[in-house]
């Protein structure tokens, strides 16, 4: 068996041949360009597969997808939101391999719980957090992909603090409030001049007041997200990762304290908020993951 990893999000492509564990070998990433992103991944599908016979894939993609139909309706691609029959195409490529498709959300969770900071765990919530809000649920040592395989999509929460509308259609989605591009469209509505979330983490670390203040306000409103999903699942277990999510204290204080104000059941007490440990590569170690499952 020679399996094969994909990973489409709205920032890059990413694609590689897996071990016998699931986790990724020598992986290549693309940025995800504007347009022509099936030709974009066509051809990196291509590379990583070289002239290997794959026969089975694991593709995670950002969402909503649609498992039964095979189809993938990014809301950060343009091109594909839509809908884009990305089983259909991957098959064209590899027209013997096994297909399956899990969103990139449930593919963190997967690759976490398999590999990262849940492994062990049973019940946890893996949070992805960067361009958009993402999330993925494991419960009883399974992952759980829902009636359509969106499952766990945390980011379309609604959160207290949201005013905005959200490129899903809905007004006052969390990924409105504490995704970097939130949190920097917030700064900068309060005076701050910088580019992107990079400067304002930046800048929050260096006592930035007004970027401080975009960094606690996205991470409480997380915290409250977070406590409020831990409510509905009962998990003991939080898993953030992404790369707004590395904005450090000035997030993760505001976030932690949220959550420990909100999550006041008994059975919430113990409920523990930690980084992800597979840093960029968790999404496509869970579609690794899935491609070697029985």
């Amino acid at each position: 068996m020679t399996a094969l990893a994909f990973d489409v999000g709205g920032t890059k492509l990413a694609a590689a041949i897996v071990g016998g564990d699931g986790l990724p070998i020598d992986p290549l990433s693309v940025p995800t360009p504007p347009a022509g992103v099936w030709d974009a991944a066509a051809a990196l599908l291509r590379r990583a597969a070289g002239d290997r016979k794959i026969t089975t894939i694991g593709i995670a993609s950002a969402g909503p997808i649609d498992t039964t139909a095979g189809t993938a309706s990014p809301i950060n691609i343009t091109e594909w939101a839509a809908g884009f029959a990305l089983v259909d195409a991957v098959r064209t490529l590899f027209p013997d391999a096994r297909i399956r498709l899990i969103g990139d959300g449930a593919a963190a969770a997967f690759g976490e719980q398999r590999h990262g900071a849940g492994r062990g765990v049973a019940n946890l919530l893996s949070v992805v957090v960067s361009t958009g809000i993402g999330g993925g649920l494991v419960l009883d040592g399974r992952v759980v992909t829902g009636r359509s395989g969106n499952a766990g999509h945390v980011g379309h929460m609604t959160s207290a603090y949201g005013v905005d509308q959200c490129a899903c259609g809905a007004t006052g989605c969390i990924e409105t409030v504490a995704s970097g591009p939130a949190a920097v469209r917030w700064a900068r509505g309060h005076g701050w001049s910088g580019v992107d979330a990079v400067a304002l983490c930046a800048d929050a670390a260096t006592g930035s007041r007004t970027a401080s203040a975009a960094l606690e306000r996205a991470g409480t409103a997380l915290g409250q997200v977070l406590a409020s999903a831990a409510a509905l699942t009962d998990v003991g277990l939080v898993i953030v990762g992404g790369g707004f999510a590395q904005a450090g204290p000035p997030l993760w204080g505001p976030m932690q304290a949220a959550a420990t104000r909100y999550a006041r059941l008994s059975f919430l007490r113990e409920l523990r908020i930690v980084p992800a440990e597979l840093g960029p590569l968790g999404t496509l170690t869970g579609a690794g993951v899935l491609a070697i499952e029985p």
